[in-house]
């Protein structure tokens, strides 16, 4: 396994293809400590980040908002609007359009939904899904099968979709995405693989996935990375974050 400074950096390429940096990131309404969440962010200089659990409910923006902010970042789309997930990205990105889904909600269940966006880079173009899946086995199933549907109408050459799937890698919501898309830790595995907070039981339950034709140059959880400190993990939420670099070809 490579070393975790070996991460590439993003870049673009002669041929017009793009090295983007994909940041996946349960954040418990930022309930926590929102300023080592924020180090954590800045410190693995994404250039997208796809945010589970995004504050919800009274002044939700600003919230959303201070947390782009202090990041280094600008809010994309998402949120409430979303019912959690979120969509934040760099400067670095140029947002052709955005678009939040609610799924059908089951009485007595979270409202689940979407965060989408449509980002360009230079000559390549990306479709971007933030998503949270149910804690159900029979309705998070069904939600994979409208994630794909979702990211085959947002009608880009290229995508990436992510976040916590609360299922595991032998787990059937797991395995229909995984046969669709490219399982980013299984394709080019770099750094930590269990996404849950440090002492609880290893499981990996949250992803980053990415469709033909993007190249997984490296995914996993950031632990060891300069700057991202064990202490700013534990203190940020209660899910660690998963960090992908990903070549996009132009399109």
């Amino acid at each position: 396994m490579p070393d975790l400074q070996d991460l590439p950096e993003s870049t673009t390429e002669a041929d017009g293809s793009v090295i983007v940096r994909v940041l996946s990131y349960n954040i418990r309404s930022m309930r926590d400590d929102t300023a080592a969440l924020a180090r954590v962010i800045e410190a693995c200089r994404p250039d997208v980040v796809c945010v589970q659990e995004a504050p919800r409910f009274f002044r939700w923006r600003k919230a959303a908002a201070r947390l782009a902010r202090t990041s280094g970042l600008v809010y994309v789309s998402g949120g409430a609007t979303a019912s959690g997930p979120m969509i934040l990205s760099s400067l670095r990105a140029h947002v052709e359009r955005t678009e939040d889904v609610l799924l059908p909600r089951t009485p007595g269940l979270h409202q689940r939904g979407f965060a989408t966006a449509v980002l360009r880079f230079g000559r390549a173009r990306l479709g971007v899904l933030s998503c949270h899946l149910s804690v159900e086995d029979w309705e998070r199933y069904g939600q994979g099968r409208l994630l794909l549907d979702q990211l085959s109408a947002m009608d880009v050459p290229y995508a990436v979709a992510a976040g916590d799937l609360n299922d595991r890698p032998d787990g059937r919501t797991f395995g229909l995405l995984a046969d669709a898309l490219q399982d980013g830790w299984a394709t080019k595995p770099w750094g930590r693989e269990h996404t849950t907070r440090l002492g609880d039981p290893l499981q990996r339950i949250d992803v980053v996935l990415a469709s033909e034709g993007v190249e997984v140059l490296g995914c996993g959880v950031p632990m060891g990375l300069p700057r991202v400190s064990e202490r700013d993990l534990r203190a940020a939420t209660d899910h660690l974050p998963v960090l992908a670099a990903l070549r996009v070809p132009a399109s």
